[in-house]
């Protein structure tokens, strides 16, 4: 691996320092409710609360604020430009607006259009595409020819991934005598940063990925130990979920994720209504990936031992004009 895509226990806490003060410490919440249908105990990590609406903004604060302290310009000066079929994009066009930087973010046109609309508000510059790798990845081609910005990977770049991993350090001192850790898993980013923290600081806490039964690259790498991709996006109902498992969060997550869990599509409608219902809390699809992990019989089968396990619920930015076919079995 490069040099330069190294994440570490350090990279992670400098990241820590760098975000302190411009991102929530999200809170840790309980559910009788949960517990009993999990049979063990649940502690849920609300990044629905987090600045953006997910936990994306940790990650694309992080980059772009390093980025800007190692530039030779001025802030204004400087241009990036994201791919994103969702939240990277919301918080990267937020993060971008807090640093006075100026933002491009590429979308598939497949992507709900209440997160087009709200990369938009926060002054970004939004320019659709396909929803096929290839036509992404020419588009942000085109974009950085046409303006000169700077790439920032939502999937590879190792500033974002610290960012995300602050997470793990949250959720060491937030609760204590933790078995596992679950989390859903798109491109990768969030289960490689944590993994790093969780498995540098207590090896012993086993680490989880968990994604949709359509959309699960994830799972197959893991079981062939070669990375697995999509040649066109699947289409789930957790849209956040749909891109590859990128290459640099491969070599983490081969290393150090334990097992990775694939749900339903009712699997999630029942997590999210749950949690709606019983929590009063509103995340994403997405979001409640690994809760419906952890509520799985698989998971019962094959997380056998752990009693005390954290649920990262990574969003919460929820299209509301598809409430319905969400909750419809």
């Amino acid at each position: 691996m490069d040099v330069y895509n190294v994440v570490t226990l350090e990279t992670v806490q400098k990241a820590a320092s760098t975000l302190s003060g411009h991102v929530m410490m999200t809170p840790v919440q309980t559910c009788e409710t949960l517990d009993l249908l999990s049979g063990r105990r649940l502690f849920l990590k609300c990044e629905n609360f987090q600045k953006s609406g997910s936990f994306k903004f940790r990650g694309a604060l992080n980059a772009v604020s390093r980025l800007v302290s190692s530039h030779a310009a001025t802030p204004h000066q400087v241009k990036v430009v994201v791919s994103s079929t969702g939240n990277f994009g919301c918080g990267m066009a937020m993060a971008a607006k807090l640093q006075g930087v100026t933002t491009h973010v590429v979308m598939p046109s497949s992507c709900p259009e209440y997160k087009k609309r709200t990369v938009l508000s926060y002054g970004a510059n939004l320019t659709q595409c396909e929803p096929a790798a290839q036509d992404i990845a020419q588009t942000v081609r085109q974009v950085q020819h046409a303006t000169g910005a700077i790439f920032i990977s939502g999937a590879e770049h190792p500033d974002v991934i610290s960012g995300h991993g602050t997470m793990g350090l949250e959720l060491l001192r937030q609760v204590r005598n933790l078995d596992a850790v679950v989390m859903p898993v798109g491109t990768g980013g969030m289960l490689s940063g944590v993994s790093v923290i969780i498995k540098s600081i207590r090896p012993e806490i086993r680490v989880y990925g968990a994604e949709p039964e359509v959309a699960n690259d994830a799972a197959m790498s893991l079981s062939s130990g070669e990375r697995c991709t999509f040649s066109r996006f699947p289409q789930s109902i957790a849209d956040g979920l749909n891109g590859n498992i990128g290459t640099v969060p491969w070599t983490y997550i081969r290393s150090n994720v334990d097992d990775i869990f694939t749900v339903s599509e009712d699997e999630i409608k029942i997590a999210m209504r749950l949690v709606w219902e019983r929590m009063k809390l509103v995340v994403e699809p997405s979001g409640v990936v690994g809760l419906a992990a952890a509520l799985s019989d698989s998971f019962k089968a094959r997380a056998g031992g752990c009693k005390n396990v954290a649920v990262i619920l990574s969003g919460g930015n929820v299209d509301l004009s598809k409430l319905s076919e969400f909750l419809q079995m």
